[in-house]
């Protein structure tokens, strides 16, 4: 079997920022997968469920309401290593494109205040696994270390 794209990255020299993972086209559309990368693989904790689920239900939310892209989101997951996202947009697009959407996201993230969207037993299956305090930690930590001045290493792949 051969090896899915996600597993050719190195990972031992990937660190957090922002990557296209693939490209795909899909009838007449083309997709972008993002790989939005906040912890360094292998090197740093990885992050717990409850804040990745806190960062999953705002994220979505956000974007599925944005006003540019809500039309273009079809996913935005968490990756099963706990140590990012995956994001999933209609359309060809590059790494430098979407920063300004994610600055707004993680700043939306960070400043949240109130009730997490979808907690509830109504419409989560795991709605008591939430943190939205680390959530915001770490939305902030993502957006002051890599999204605020990302550099060109954070938005390519390693070779």
């Amino acid at each position: 079997m051969e090896k899915i794209t996600s597993f050719t990255v190195n990972h031992l020299k990937l660190i957090p920022g922002v990557y296209v993972s693939r490209r795909d086209v899909a009838g007449d559309s083309h997709v972008t997968t993002f790989d939005i990368r906040m912890t360094r693989p292998n090197f740093e904790p990885v992050m717990n469920t409850a804040e990745v689920h806190t960062i999953e239900h705002l994220g979505a939310t956000f974007l599925r309401n944005h006003r540019i892209y809500k039309d273009k989101v079809l996913y935005f997951g968490p990756m099963g290593c706990r140590t990012g996202f995956y994001l999933l947009l209609a359309g060809d697009y590059e790494s430098a494109d979407i920063i300004p959407l994610l600055q707004e996201m993680f700043l939306f993230i960070r400043d949240y205040e109130g009730e997490v969207p979808g907690a509830a037993a109504r419409d989560c299956g795991n709605y008591l696994d939430m943190n939205l305090p680390m959530a915001k930690y770490l939305a902030g930590k993502f957006y002051d270390e890599v999204l605020e001045d990302i550099r060109e290493e954070q938005l390519v792949y390693p070779e």
